[in-house]
């Protein structure tokens, strides 16, 4: 029998096409959830069609820190047929099902679990549109599950301000009164506790990341799943103090920015892997170039057009080989919402203070799911850039230094030539083809590298998890964090938990100390060729056999996975 989530866990899941509020109660009831004292983590899942398809919105909830959510299902809200066909083995028992209603079949079958309530018909009488549906259903929701009304009430009044927010109430209210008179109830073994988080998304707090590090510009074609950042800055323009440009193609994104960080103002870009193979040439224009940029790479499942609304983890080495020739890069990989703020901080700062590109490389699970949290706003800040002084006719932008690092001067300095160029060049930015000269810039601008090195002890590049002290060894990266640390609940014995969070530079004597005594080492990622093993296997020559992988374009389930390591780990 396939193993079951602990007590103190719960999933709601509600279904239906593309219009049927799916995302609407999603969204409204994980912030609610949140709200009242719970942990938190819920995804969404969509087909790539405008209308219609099979819509799913699901939210795990506990009394502990909850980092992925389950597919098996406490509470499934239906807003079609087609839900209930297709969830219908996700289901645990007992699970309850709510729906406008039920065939015969499915009254017998499902026994008192089936409840019907006249979602639709409140809504149409109301006079509010069918997707008000939703409001109902959490109305409902909120005293099966014995939560709050008065709370639930504040909650829609300030999502649906000046947006019919009474009819939304309202609505609410009709909802947990049918349930109530029926004395519908899901038995729940935990308890609110007293520190409530904030609601976080990756995609949100990576842009608030970047504000925070003095950014300026923000440039993007939209691309699924890197839309929800440019939609999360266009919004906030004025309240951020950004400047949120769409031009019409990912060439015109990333030579804008180029362009505006030559200018002396902080940029950054957003895309996803189609967008990114097409910004290379310039990308590699910042190597040589030595301009600051942030690269916000979203992933989809790929090549191609691939699956484009679902999630993988196939760019990695595409990444860090990004760009064509040799040049210096970081690339962060941020496993969650609070990673994420961090990721657009550090990324913008060392963008600047390297005068280099830097990749924050995500995917859809994290960048459209929402998650409990709390972001340490005073853990970052914008750092400054290394600026000449006083500079005259003899400047030279790409100045030898002992670091490789060579003082600013943006283009209105009195009496300054500011040169930037994409072929090799001189101090001054001449172009040249003159052999030690292009020795000398290359190994200048690989001086770098033994600088970002030093910011090993300053950042968190590797995490541990788990025993430090077990000789075995799991190691994961980006959104593989959240199911790989709900399974470890779920483990037979005792692990080590290995988080990569910089893929380039990788903190190599880290990695090798925990890797090189293991006895077994599992790698989990969410592509087919094992990518970070092949990274740790470049760098430090270890191998890593024993594998979980998984290229389905979904995101891992953590009693599957447990299920997968607990085979290998007794093996």
């Amino acid at each position: 029998m396939k193993q079951q989530p602990h007590d103190n866990v719960l999933t709601i899941m509600s279904g239906g096409a593309a219009g049927d509020g799916v995302r609407a109660i999603g969204s409204n009831l994980v912030k609610f959830i949140i709200e009242s004292g719970y942990e938190a983590f819920a995804s969404v899942d969509y087909p790539s069609l405008i209308r219609g398809g099979h819509n799913f919105s699901r939210m795990t909830f506990s009394n502990e820190k909850v980092f992925n959510d389950y597919s098996q299902i406490d509470v499934l809200i239906a807003f079609n047929e087609e839900t209930i066909q297709i969830h219908l083995e996700e289901l645990r028992e007992g699970a309850l099902i709510l729906a406008d209603k039920f065939t015969e079949e499915e009254k017998q079958a499902f026994g008192d679990r089936a409840i019907e309530i006249p979602m639709s018909k409140y809504a149409k009488e109301s006079g509010a549109p069918p997707i008000a549906r939703s409001s109902v259903a959490l109305g409902a929701l909120c005293f099966i599950l014995d939560l709050s009304l008065e709370k639930l009430e504040e909650m829609l009044r300030v999502v649906f301000k000046n947006k019919k927010e009474d009819i939304n109430v309202e609505l609410a209210r009709l909802g947990y009164e049918y349930v109530k008179e029926k004395g519908i109830k899901h038995e729940r073994n935990f308890e609110p506790m007293p520190d409530v988080k904030d609601t976080l998304n990756a995609s949100d707090t990576f842009s608030l990341g970047m504000v925070k590090a003095g950014l300026d510009f923000f440039i993007s074609y939209p691309m699924t799943p890197s839309t929800p950042i440019l939609h999360y800055l266009a919004a906030r323009q004025k309240e951020l103090g950004v400047k949120v440009i769409h031009p019409e193609s990912e060439l015109s994104v990333i030579n804008m920015a180029l362009g505006v960080a030559y200018a002396g103002k902080r940029s950054a870009i957003g895309t996803a892997g189609g967008g990114f193979a097409l910004m290379h040439e310039p990308f590699s224009f910042a190597g040589i170039g030595e301009i600051p940029l942030l690269v916000a790479v979203v992933m989809r499942q790929a090549p191609a057009s691939g699956v484009p609304t679902y999630t993988s983890q196939a760019d990695l080495l595409f990444t860090v080989f990004a760009g064509h020739g040799e040049f210096t890069k970081i690339v962060i990989l941020p496993g969650d919402a609070e990673e994420a703020y961090l990721a657009g901080a550090h990324g913008l700062n060392l963008a600047w203070k390297y005068q280099i590109p830097v990749v924050s490389l995500t995917d859809k699970h994290i960048a459209e799911s929402v998650m409990s949290g709390r972001l340490d706003t005073e853990a970052v800040g914008m750092l400054p850039e290394k600026r000449a002084e006083n500079t005259d006719e003899n400047y030279g932008r790409y100045q030898f230094t002992e670091d490789g690092i060579s003082p600013m001067a943006y283009p209105g300095a009195p009496n300054t030539a500011v040169k930037v160029s994409s072929y090799e060049h001189d101090e001054k930015g001449i172009a040249i083809e003159d052999a030690d000269m292009t020795v000398r810039m290359q190994d200048k601008r690989f001086l770098k590298v033994n600088e970002i090195k030093k910011e090993f002890s300053e950042l968190e590049t590797i995490k541990m998890y788990g025993d430090l002290e077990s000789k075995k060894v799991i190691v994961f990266w980006g959104s593989t964090k959240g199911a790989v640390l709900e399974a470890a609940k779920y483990l037979d014995k005792p692990v080590k938990l290995m988080q990569i969070v910089w893929a380039q530079p990788m903190n190599v004597d880290v990695v090798t100390k925990h890797l090189r005594d293991a006895e077994v080492i599992i790698d989990v990622e969410g592509n087919h060729d094992a990518q970070m093993a092949q990274l740790i296997r470049k760098n430090t020559g270890i191998e890593i056999t024993d594998r979980v992988l998984q290229y389905d374009a979904r995101a891992f389930d953590p009693i599957d996975l447990a299920s997968k390591l607990n085979e290998l780990l007794n093996k």
